[in-house]
């Protein structure tokens, strides 16, 4: 199996796995100590899980904290819901976890729109009264890296919280040093399901969604696990340590491809976007087929969040493609532990696969 869908999860990293073993442990150990207890066993799980926080912190801008969730959907719903705000602006291509939450919020939410690039112009305008701004920093379906600095700017300028979900860019870009609160999710950087995170900037206040024991400063609770805090430790300092080399892979990568597929039309900027992300269509394209063809290949046809729905991808129809254009598209998406000699085997298997419905 070829893995090309690294939008919907990236591997684990052998060194996030060797992280977590030790917190795994069975009767004989005490790794798996509740890091809530005041015991020592306790204290040494509850340390690791500082270590993991720290790790991940680095992957923000100073002057804010980290909260754990069990993934960024709970952190977005943390940030959203927990902010008070009742009047909400977010984009039009957001994930779901967040346009979701949103109308949950504020039936009223206005939806920013984006150019046939697939970028929110900073410019748009935003409503008076508007609590909390959400865009993304890179889009989980088509790549495109959106101007999230000018965008907070001129959230800040209209009196709102600027809320940005990073989980494609995290470990990949910068952090967005405008914004407020930021949303992670360890399995898009290498890390374990099952856990993400929340950064909140010092001064700023939000109100629990989640009641109980009061764990994470009284913001979320829960028993924390050191297991998964580890791993996603280890994943972000990974990503610190190797952002460099990993861009280049990823550049070798996304030119070889976009040469191979040089028939196809890109769905997005070709300048904008985070280049482990290709989202390609071809007029009359049958993707339901292509995919059945290519059965050894792991690619999607939109967003997998989305996948089963039925309904053509709200990112590519904001983007200004008809339902049938949109319903042409395939995403492939690579990274680390992606080789050109899998790239090249992909490639010619679906370019081979879309010539045999005579749509070369």
């Amino acid at each position: 199996m070829i893995y090309l869908d690294y939008q919907a999860t990236t591997p684990l990293a052998p060194e996030a796995r060797e992280a977590m073993l030790p917190w795994l442990g069975g009767p004989e150990s005490s790794g798996f100590a509740n890091p809530h207890s005041p015991h020592r066993p306790g204290r040494a799980a509850a340390a690791a899980i500082e270590v993991a926080r720290d790790q991940v912190a680095a992957l923000f801008p100073p002057g804010g904290r980290i909260v754990f969730t069990s993934g960024a959907t709970e952190a977005l719903n943390l940030a959203i819901l927990g902010s008070g705000a009742k009047r909400l602006a977010v984009s039009a291509i957001e994930h779901a976890a967040v346009l979701d939450t949103a109308r949950a919020a504020d039936p009223a939410v206005t939806l920013l729109p984006v150019d046939g690039q697939g970028l929110v112009e900073p410019a748009a305008a935003i409503p008076a009264g508007t609590g909390l701004v959400a865009v993304m920093q890179v889009n989980n379906e088509i790549g495109t890296v959106q101007p999230v600095a000018d965008l907070a700017r001129a959230a800040h300028a209209a009196g709102a919280l600027f809320l940005c979900d990073a989980v494609q860019g995290a470990g990949k870009f910068a952090p967005p040093d405008e914004a407020d609160l930021i949303a992670v999710s360890a399995h898009k950087l290498y890390g374990p399901k099952g856990i993400g995170a929340l950064w909140i900037r010092d001064g700023i206040a939000l109100a629990p969604i989640i009641h109980g024991g009061g764990q994470e400063g009284g913001l979320r609770s829960g028993t924390l696990s050191p297991a998964l805090c580890a791993g996603f430790g280890a994943a972000a300092a990974l990503c610190t340590t190797l952002r460099t080399t990993d861009a280049a892979h990823v550049e070798n990568l996304w030119a070889d491809l976009r040469a191979r597929f040089a028939g196809w039309l890109l769905n997005g900027s070709a300048t904008a976007r985070w280049h482990g992300n290709l989202n390609l269509r071809k007029e009359g394209l049958d993707v339901a087929r292509l995919m059945s063809d290519c059965r050894h290949i792991a690619f999607s046809a939109g967003s997998a969040c989305a996948s089963g729905s039925g309904r053509p991808s709200h990112v590519l129809r904001a983007i200004g493609l008809s339902t049938a254009e949109a319903k042409t598209a395939i995403r492939l998406g690579f990274g680390r532990y992606s080789t050109g000699e899998e790239i090249g085997e992909a490639a010619a298997a679906i370019i081979a696969a879309a010539n045999s419905q005579g749509v070369c």
